[in-house]
């Protein structure tokens, strides 16, 4: 493909975006062309489309092509079967975009309350969440991030697009979750502290009792 013209290589990412049953990122595509320079001819087709009853699109630097937003009505169905996400769902889905990747000790210092796992496993059968691996402290938690998915059914080119982000921090009401995450591992160390401590003084005593029989 390098020794393709620029219209040729347009041609090609075209037919391969179209080809894709997926969404692609742009190393796939250009892996899928002999490691042809895709950057440009990405940008050439979305310029093309723009108008167009389908667009090219990158959501979370995957590309794909997709009705335009103001035909998607003609398109759907007239018995929608819509997704309710109880307000624990809304509100760990909120934490996880926010916060991501978070633990699910996290996201319950954040919320103040116990987390379901089912309300995270609803979650992920939407396709919205998924694990993203283990933090590296003691235990080793599992943690959660969001999927392309997620930005894609809420119409978002990348987590920076999220409603508010800036402004709910400068209000203070999105605390980091590293800071919560710090306050529930010193209140474990405190609590397992406080427990080694009265366990030695119960052990203690009558070790102090068998040298005064002696």
């Amino acid at each position: 493909m390098s020794e393709s013209s620029p219209d040729d290589l347009t041609r090609a990412v075209e037919a391969c975006l179209f080809a894709a049953e997926e969404p692609l990122t742009r190393e796939q595509i250009s892996a899928h062309l002999g490691e042809a320079d895709v950057k440009d001819a990405l940008a050439s087709l979305q310029e093309q489309y723009a108008k167009r009853g389908i667009n090219l699109v990158e959501r979370g630097k995957r590309w794909q092509f997709q009705t335009a937003p103001d035909l998607a009505h003609l398109l759907r169905r007239e018995k929608d079967q819509l997704r309710r996400l109880s307000r624990a769902a809304t509100e760990v889905l909120a934490i996880i975009a926010y916060h991501e990747p978070v633990s699910r000790a996290e996201i319950e210092a954040i919320r103040g309350v116990q987390t379901s796992g089912g309300t995270l496993d609803v979650l992920m059968e939407a396709g919205w969440v998924r694990v993203a691996g283990r933090r590296e402290v003691p235990g080793r938690p599992v943690i959660y991030a969001t999927t392309p998915e997620f930005l894609t059914h809420f119409g978002l080119d990348s987590r920076k697009d999220l409603p508010g982000l800036a402004e709910l921090k400068a209000a203070g009401l999105l605390d980091p979750v590293d800071d919560a995450y710090e306050d529930l591992m010193e209140q474990k160390a405190t609590k397992a502290e406080d427990s080694d401590a009265q366990d030695d003084s119960e052990v203690a005593e009558p070790l102090e009792n068998r040298d005064e029989s002696a």
